[in-house]
């Protein structure tokens, strides 16, 4: 039985989207641990979870009291922690990669709190492996205003990110959603990541469910490497797309995340329109997730990869109603269980 990569849940998807008229109001941070705990397949549950540092989980500004309580109630759940979300965005105390010089220092000091926190969560014995996950925090819209110049802004931040990164030992990862400036397609990832040019510090976080976005080039027509109206049946097709897509970024990915994706687009609150997540087992998913995720965490020449060390399952944007059942986790960590079993590895 193969118990690498290790299986996490994420608990931001109780924040990200919640709260504020007409929204679910928000998931607190217990109640995701104890739905993770409580998930169980196999006699197995999950390993642990990945979190988001804003409040109401996890304040970017806790103190090393509360992330002793933080790092107390995970491990009391037998969970470990991950990845951990800097809060860059402007509302968050953040601003755009790409902004005004104050906008500029606000991002890379919420990266340097995050590097902070994570350092001290690895100290306490409760974060093995994982990486701070960020984003430009930039409209696309803003950045074709100056494709070339903001793209060379964002670079130069997450230079000087990587260089914070390096104070604490921490690798950051930017995650490719459609939504955020220099990084809406597969291309202009690659591109900022090779402008950047730090490996060993910044790489990639791939979602299953945003990467498929970046086949159909929403946000960037120009990148796209199926048509607008590409008919899924066409399994062979979308497995050479997976296999350019993936022959890009893969070299670059450093975190993952499995999840299913219907190939439509969705955003709530405050978040911007991005890759909507489905349940593993919903009819209308494009996805072979199983199959499809071995792009991932396998080269070229179909060897196991042995890079990333836990891979998670991100459900954001999914109705409370469907978070508070039970079963919805069970079969989230079933779904992670057989990624788990056809691509892991034993150690």
């Amino acid at each position: 039985m193969n118990n690498f990569p290790k299986l996490h849940n994420a608990a931001w998807p109780g924040v990200v989207g919640k709260g504020g008229e007409g929204n679910d109001p928000v998931i607190e941070l217990d109640t995701m641990l104890d739905l993770t705990a409580a998930a169980e397949v196999n006699g197995r549950g999950f390993d642990g979870v990945d979190i988001f540092l804003s409040e109401p989980h996890i304040s970017i500004d806790a103190t090393d009291e509360e992330l002793q309580d933080v790092a107390d109630r995970v491990k009391s759940r037998n969970l470990d922690i991950g990845t951990v979300v800097a809060p860059v965005w402007e509302p968050t105390g953040g601003g755009p990669a790409m902004g005004s010089p104050d906008e500029v220092s606000a991002f890379l000091t919420q990266v340097r709190k995050a590097c902070q926190i994570g350092q001290k969560l690895r100290e306490l014995g409760v974060r093995p492996y994982g990486v701070v996950r960020l984003d430009s925090a930039s409209s696309v819209a803003d950045w074709v205003q100056d494709p070339e110049a903001n793209q060379s802004k964002i670079a130069d931040t997450f230079k000087a990110a990587c260089d914070i990164a390096e104070e604490y030992d921490e690798r950051l990862a930017a995650e490719g959603e459609i939504c955020w400036g220099g990084m809406q397609s597969w291309r202009k990832m690659v591109d900022l990541l090779e402008r950047v040019g730090h490996p060993e510090r910044l790489g990639f976080q791939a979602d299953m469910a945003h990467t498929l976005l970046y086949l159909l080039g929403y946000n960037a027509p120009e990148d796209a490497l199926l048509p607008e109206d590409f008919d899924w049946q066409d399994v062979e097709k979308k497995n050479k797309a997976l296999k350019e897509l993936t022959h890009a970024l893969r070299p670059w990915t450093i975190d993952f995340h499995v999840a299913q994706n219907d190939a439509s687009v969705h955003g709530t609150g405050s978040h911007d329109k991005t890759g909507r997540h489905c349940l593993p087992d919903d009819a209308n998913g494009k996805l072979d997730i199983v199959h499809d995720a071995g792009y991932w965490l396998r080269d070229e020449h179909g060897d196991v990869l042995k890079t990333i060390q836990h891979i998670c399952w991100d459900g954001c944007m999914f109705p409370n109603e469907v978070m508070m059942k039970q079963d919805t986790w069970n079969k989230i960590l079933a779904a992670m269980q057989d990624v788990q079993a056809a691509h892991g590895w034993q150690a």
